[in-house]
């Protein structure tokens, strides 16, 4: 078991290597001169040199990545272009809003999409497997910003149940904190709970259809208990592996979301970063996004010793 959490961990290293070359790469991949577009039309030579310098254009590639890479390792992540804050700061401040609406999504994404892919597979064939996969491909077709602003219309304008827009720390009151998080966890999760419902559905159906769970029938055991103890637990390795993989459908709609519904979270930094062209936040977030994507996939695959004792060996 242990030399198999070993070889994840270290497999994880060059993944993060690579992810460091690509964020860092952003600068040089964009189409143009980036200290031109940053200086804008009114800039003087002089001004474009001070920038290409600032950016450490003027360097070789190699010697500027080696340089960015050991002060991202120490934590610094450079300064903002047009605010001439640390990015780390400007992290540090929007975190928070990010954190919860990802969490919460995810929380009501797992509630809802395996009880209900869990009820299609048993219902196979019947209304409900059909409501259920009609609301599963629902979910996946609609954009997210399109769910988001029908949730406002309806919800926040209309019934006036949930706030329009905006985002009230924790701290502040735990009702006032979920009741503007309600509808943009609705709208972001929604993709994710159509693709985790669609996948419960498939597993379970599969493993129902095994000898131990006909077994189980036969010895007396209860629908509960064929359907979690003997079927969704067999049935979680894939299960856990989609709910990995789906953190990236929240990475990205979060920054849609959050635009939608006016949260001042990592998401509208990053899109106030890329109007501006503001490069090293642009890098910084991206990074981080990707770090705790490479991070979570890591945990999913330690999962997978818990649900299948195979696995360690």
């Amino acid at each position: 078991m242990w030399a198999y959490i070993v070889r994840r961990i270290i497999a994880t290293i060059p993944v993060m290597a690579i992810v460091a070359l690509f964020v860092f790469s952003l600068l040089y991949i964009a189409p143009g001169d980036p200290a031109a577009v940053i200086a804008g039309d009114q800039a003087t030579p002089q001004d474009v040199e001070r920038i290409r310098a600032s950016l450490g254009l003027d360097e070789p590639y190699l010697v500027r990545f080696g340089d960015w890479l050991f002060r991202v390792l120490r934590g610094d992540l450079g300064v903002s272009i047009f605010t001439n804050l640390p990015v780390s700061l400007m992290i540090a401040q929007r975190i928070e809003p990010t954190l919860a609406l990802m969490l919460v999504t995810l929380v009501l994404s797992i509630v809802v999409a395996i009880p209900l892919g869990v009820l299609a597979a048993w219902k196979h064939g019947t209304w409900i497997d059909r409501a259920v996969m009609a609301f599963a491909v629902f979910g996946f077709s609609v954009p997210v910003f399109v769910t988001g602003y029908l949730l406002a219309y309806i919800f926040a304008l209309e019934l006036d149940w949930f706030p329009v827009q905006g985002y009230t720390p924790i701290r502040n009151g735990f009702r006032p904190f979920i009741e503007n998080l309600v509808l943009p966890a609705v709208a972001l999760g929604s993709v994710y709970i159509a693709l985790i419902a669609r996948i419960t559905r498939a597993t379970m159906m599969e493993v129902l259809q095994q000898d131990y769970v006909r077994t189980a029938r036969a010895k007396g055991v209860g629908t509960r208990g064929v359907l979690f103890i003997h079927g969704l637990k067999n049935a979680a390795v894939p299960i856990v592996t989609v709910i990995g993989i789906g953190i990236a459908l929240l990475i990205g709609g979060s920054v849609v979301t959050e635009s939608v519904f006016a949260i001042p979270g990592l998401g509208r930094l990053v899109v106030d970063a890329i109007l501006r062209r503001d490069y090293p936040v642009i890098q910084g977030v991206v990074l981080l996004f990707s770090f705790v994507y490479v991070l979570l996939n890591l945990l999913v695959d330690l999962l997978y010793i818990v649900f299948d004792p195979r696995i360690r060996y």
